[in-house]
């Protein structure tokens, strides 16, 4: 195999990179199965595209911040060898499509001279960090959570700990009590809080979206922020351990809190804190300034563009540093063009401080803009259509790729919003000023649009008329943030042909103006006149039985709908699951002892218990034993192959769970490593017999 070098100063990154080419070569001569390579490849942000062939490429932009050289290099690399488009998703990330498999890792390599990296972009493991868009400018905030935010980021990456999980962990940093990075779906959620001059966080735990939506509980009214990083360490351990991993819609942290108890867990989590090497992670707040800004040094400027003081009363924000403000750009589907995002990357250079932030509503928030540079920079904005009002308004609508790109999608979302916000800002402009209204996309039940979350919520389903099958919309109403960790999921109220969406909108926002009462927002509206009057008034747009042509092309189509879900992965052949779980055993134990060589005894441990776990589990599918999570794993073991109690001297379960009770010294690493490679040699041997 031909390989190239990265020239990445950072050997780690560099050995990434070159591990998935290698694996990327592997694949494609049938050296390790499709599953297997699905999972690598995940973890390093590269995802199966809908069309065949190609890839979506996922990058990794903690807390959505960016530089205008970062910009740069995503644009240049989206050009080089994706589609010249950059697509801002829900969790802060940048997108690209169209990116052939065999050219990752030089994609990889080009992203990393501007320091973005792929890694655990996707895949089962802890996801990109999100942050609030205004924390560290927010007015309401307590402090600044950033350098929070960061230093979690930077202890979970690549990380041991959570390589292998049964699902992702996603985790987020508010600013403020408002909540506006929405901690209560997510894994784990931190909100700021002060207890006796002390800084620290309020935990939320094991809330989700998707198909079967739960909130988030506290686990923690205040921790001290030296205890973030221990407890959520001792909370990942837990959920590798015990959550399931082969019913995919059962495998999220929040069934593992449901099923135990949030009282059963938090003592486990205790327990679990203990066994760790470091009871305490002190991060060091460095607080953002202003000094020595890059700003570009203009005249005070007075502009008679009429818009202009629209878009400064919706679209600009005050930070709590004085004479300073954020600015919004609603994003349309949260995509910008690779020439547009060149631009942008000079604006930011000359009217900002370079601390920018792509945001969980898919646009963009310039952030320190001098109150005298506003004329100057709502012009430059203007010349390239970045200076449309509505700034996380009504019409800034949030939608997933649906159809367009992603293998599960059914509905096309981009193109419902692209019409819903044509009807938004052409028929009902007024609510673009006056209300906040949430409208949320998602192209099928898994809520990356976030529908679930919306005062106005569309999913994207089919129906069938007259023997055909047609695009069609569930309708929700009712979810948004309440704040401090609290939210509502929306009502499911009906489904409607997908080209009845639009009216069914219009309905929608003209009994709310018409019939809310003057303190009302659209929570008192929707709960005094209840889901059943929703239901009854709309039913109506249900009706299938005189369906039109059009009513069988979806929105921003021409062509008859066909329902196709899951295609576009690219194939692989089969090979022995057992013999594929004995060489990640030994591979993990490679693992292992490089990280004892680099004095990073922790690590070594946690490589070592999961060869362990690997080697066990091949054993296990040998004679179909439950393997659905690593304590069943380690339950089973013994009752399956008692010999090995015989040949070891201890049981397997004594073994293997001294990793938490130990401390992770270099003298218990060594040990730990030892013995995993005698467990992993007898396991060998085993199935040698049972092959024999």
């Amino acid at each position: 195999m031909k390989s190239f070098r990265t020239e990445i100063e950072d050997p780690i990154v560099e050995q990434d990179i070159l591990d998935l080419e290698k694996k990327i070569y592997a694949f494609n001569n049938d050296a390790i199965d499709e599953e297997k390579f699905r999972s690598l490849r995940l973890a390093r942000g590269v995802y199966g595209q809908r069309q065949q062939g190609v890839q979506m490429v996922r990058i990794k932009i903690p807390m959505g911040r960016f530089t205008a050289n970062q910009l740069r290099r995503i644009a240049l690399v989206s050009d080089e060898y994706g589609s010249g488009n950059l697509h801002i998703t829900t969790r802060q990330d940048i997108q690209l499509h169209y990116v052939e498999l065999d050219r990752t890792p030089a994609l990889w390599a080009e992203l990393e001279k501007d320091n973005i990296t792929l890694r655990e972009a996707c895949g089962n493991t802890v996801r990109n960090v999100t942050a609030s868009a205004m924390a560290g400018v927010d007015v309401n905030e307590v402090f600044d959570v950033i350098p929070y935010a960061e230093a979690f980021f930077n202890y979970f990456l690549r990380n041991p700990i959570c390589q292998d999980m049964g699902r992702k962990i996603k985790v987020a940093f508010s600013s403020s009590e408002e909540d506006d990075a929405l901690t209560f779906i997510h894994d784990l959620g931190f909100i700021p809080k002060t207890e006796n001059n002390q800084r620290g966080f309020q935990l939320m735990l094991g809330g989700g979206i998707g198909s079967q939506p739960m909130p988030s509980q506290k686990l923690f009214s205040f921790i001290p922020t030296d205890q973030i990083i221990p407890y959520s360490e001792a909370i990942i351990r837990l959920f590798d351990r015990l959550g399931e991993r082969n019913k995919r819609n059962k495998a999220r942290l929040k069934f593992l809190v449901k099923d135990l108890g949030l009282e059963a867990f938090l003592a486990l989590v205790e327990k679990e804190k203990k066994s760790l090497l470091n009871q305490s992670h002190p991060i060091d707040p460095v607080e953002r300034t202003l000094d020595n800004p890059l700003f570009a040094k203009l005249d005070k400027e007075t502009i008679e563009d009429a818009s202009f003081e629209k878009w400064k009363k919706v679209n600009v924000l005050e930070q709590k540093q004085s004479g300073y403000f954020s600015v919004g750009i609603p994003v349309k589907t949260g995509d910008i063009s690779s020439e547009k995002a060149r631009i942008l990357a000079d604006i930011i250079e000359q009217y900002t401080r370079n601390d920018n932030r792509f945001t969980i509503t898919q646009s963009v928030l310039l952030r320190d803009v001098k109150e005298a540079h506003l004329p100057f920079l709502y012009q430059t904005l203007k010349e390239i259509g970045f200076d449309r009002v509505g700034f996380e308004k009504t019409n800034d609508i949030v939608a997933c790729p649906g159809t367009d790109t992603c293998n599960l999608g059914i509905a096309s979302s981009y193109g419902l919003a692209n019409e819903l916000q044509r009807v938004i800002e052409t028929e009902y402009s007024q609510f673009i000023e006056k209300h906040e209204l949430k409208i949320r996309i998602s192209g099928c039940m898994n809520a990356c649009g976030q529908h679930t979350l919306a005062h106005i919520g569309f999913q994207g389903m089919t129906l069938k008329a007259d023997g055909k099958i047609a695009p069609a919309t569930q309708i929700l109403l009712g979810g948004g943030v309440l704040g401090n960790g609290e939210g509502r999921f929306a009502d499911k109220v009906l489904k409607v042909p997908a080209k009845k969406t639009p009216d069914v909108l219009r309905w929608i926002l003209t009994d709310f103006e018409q019939n809310k009462t003057l303190s009302e927002d659209f929570f008192g509206y929707y709960d005094r006149q209840t889901k059943d009057y929703f239901y009854q008034s709309l039913k109506h747009y249900s009706e299938t039985e005189h369906l039109s042509p059009e009513d069988f092309i979806d929105w921003g189509n021409e062509v008859k709908y066909e329902k196709a879900i899951g295609i576009g992965e690219c194939a692989g052949v089969t090979i022995d699951l057992v013999q594929t779980l004995l060489f990640e055993a030994e591979e993990a134990y490679s693992w292992a002892i490089a990280a004892l060589e680099q004095k990073r005894y922790s690590d070594a441990v946690y490589h070592a218990y999961n060869g362990r776990v690997r080697a066990a589990k091949a054993l296990l599918t040998s004679v179909q034993a439950k393997t659905n999570s690593h304590a069943s794993i380690i339950e089973g073991f013994d009752i399956q192959f008692p010999e090995f109690t015989t040949a070891f001297e201890e049981s397997f379960k004594v073994g293997i769970q001294q990793f938490t009770s130990q401390k992770a010294d270099r003298k218990f690493a060594k040990e730990f490593i030892q013995t995993t490679q005698s467990n992993i040699a007898w396991i060998k041997n085993k199935r040698n017999e049972q092959l024999q």
